[in-house]
Formats: structure tokens, sequence, C-alpha cells
């Protein structure tokens, strides 16, 4: 099981195929890991990607039944995991990769896009995170009730006092659309993006489409894709050949 180390943080990841980098961010909210894509995701795409592309999953810092440990930077919760993220693969001497993300990978990528937009070739955004209106505090609520504590338990140097900072800033400083950048940068982004559009609270549909309609290199899948299960062949193959149309045309497999 391979770890990458810088400092205090230590990422679990696990690698599968070969060909151009493919970042994958499992859902799961903050207690995002690798089980996400064997026991909770619609598909597996470490398993179908893994025919065309060099895919790269990791657990995320502090997620509950993960390997990656950290410090909780209160001050900067986001940016501390995309620091997570893009240092992995620079630790896998990859410079540049496509990326797909489940649920809090939908903020996740906006906030590569934003860090490190030259590095990313394209992203797929599936059952991306949003932020509802009518229900601001719910990924605050959520995560004060269902994450932290447990994290306080397992981690004796942090507290709840430090947790609800950390999540103030997360969900609380910026309690609108896709949470990590605004409708401005959507509209400006020249990086293709695909969305795979769900519909419950932590995922609203509304949040996804007006990211397509805003996104001036977006796509989107059919709607719902879930259900019937017959219909997840369909996104796959879209999927697939969204990573196809954007792969460089440098890149070897």
């Amino acid at each position: 099981m391979p770890f990458y180390e810088k400092n205090e943080v230590r990422i679990h990841y696990e690698e599968a195929g070969s060909g151009f980098p493919l970042l994958i961010i499992p859902g799961g909210g903050l207690d995002s890991t690798l089980s996400f894509l064997t026991a909770g995701a619609p598909f597996n795409p470490m398993e179908v990607f893994k025919d065309e592309y060099r895919c790269i999953a990791m657990d995320l810092r502090n997620a509950k039944g993960g390997q990656s440990s950290g410090p909780l930077e209160t001050e900067r919760p986001w940016d501390s995991h995309s620091d997570d993220q893009l240092g992995l693969m620079d630790h896998l001497g990859i410079r540049e990769f496509l990326v797909m993300g489940f649920c809090i990978g939908g903020p996740f990528i906006w906030n590569l896009l934003r860090r490190a937009p030259g590095r990313i070739a394209a992203a797929v955004l599936a059952q991306p995170s949003g932020v509802r209106p009518e229900m601001p505090e719910l990924f605050y609520n959520n995560n004060m009730t269902g994450w932290g504590p447990g994290l306080c338990a397992r981690r004796p140097d942090i507290t709840m006092a430090m947790v609800e900072v950390f999540l103030s800033r997360m969900y609380r400083a910026n309690p609108d659309f896709v949470l990590t950048v605004t409708r401005d940068f959507v509209r400006a982004c020249q990086t293709p993006v695909l969305v795979l559009p769900d519909d419950i609270p932590a995922h609203p549909y509304a949040v996804a489409m007006e990211s397509v309609m805003l996104a001036p290199k977006s796509e989107v899948s059919l709607f719902p894709w879930k259900e019937p299960r017959e219909r997840i062949p369909v996104v796959v193959r879209q999927v697939r050949s969204f990573l196809r149309a954007h792969r460089p045309a440098s890149a070897t497999r």
C-alpha cells in the first residue's frame, strides 16, 4: 500500500492501469476514501478506465476508514486538500492530468482548476456537491455531527473547537454555488468539463446545471443517469469519449 509523505501529512493512494494520468477523487464528503469506489460509486472508474489510463486515487486526509492523516488546517480547509492532491501528482512525477471526482470531488475539482489550471487537461464532475439556498447549513451540520466527533475520538490533538473553525471556514465562509469558486470563475474557465448531475440535498441538480450553463467548454450527461441502472453504461461511454477527446495529442498509451 503506497504512501506519499510530506512533513506531517501522510497520504495513502492506489494506482491501476497505465497511460495518460487520470486522478480520481472518491465521494463521501470529508470521509472520502478509496472504499467509495468499490462500495458507493455508481461505477468504479479505477476498474473501468485502467485499460486506457493510469488511474490514481487516494484517501482524503483525516477521513474515517481511510489511511491518510495530517494536520487540521483550520484556516485553509479546501486548499489543504488541494495541496495533498497536487502534491501526490508531483510525487508521482505527473505534470498534466485528467481528473474525475464524485460528490465532494466537484468542489475539489473547481479548486484544482483555480489553483493549477494549466495542469488539468479536462475534468469530469459526477454527482457534484453544491449549495441549496434553502439549506445553507447542510454540510456544516452534517459534518459537525457525523465527521467531527469521530475525528476527535481518533485524534486527541484535534478538538471540536478546531473542527468548528475548520467547518465554518469550509462551508460557511462562502455558502453559495459550488463552494470553492465563483460564478465568474466558472464563466471564464477554459478547461473542458463534463457534468453528470444528481439531485439529492447535497448534490443539487440546479447548481450542477448552472455550472454547465456558465462554463464555456462544458458538456452534460443525460439525467437521471444512475437509475435505471441500464443507463450507467451509456454514461460510462460518454465519459470515455470525453476523456479521449481531451487527452493531449502527444499522450501515449
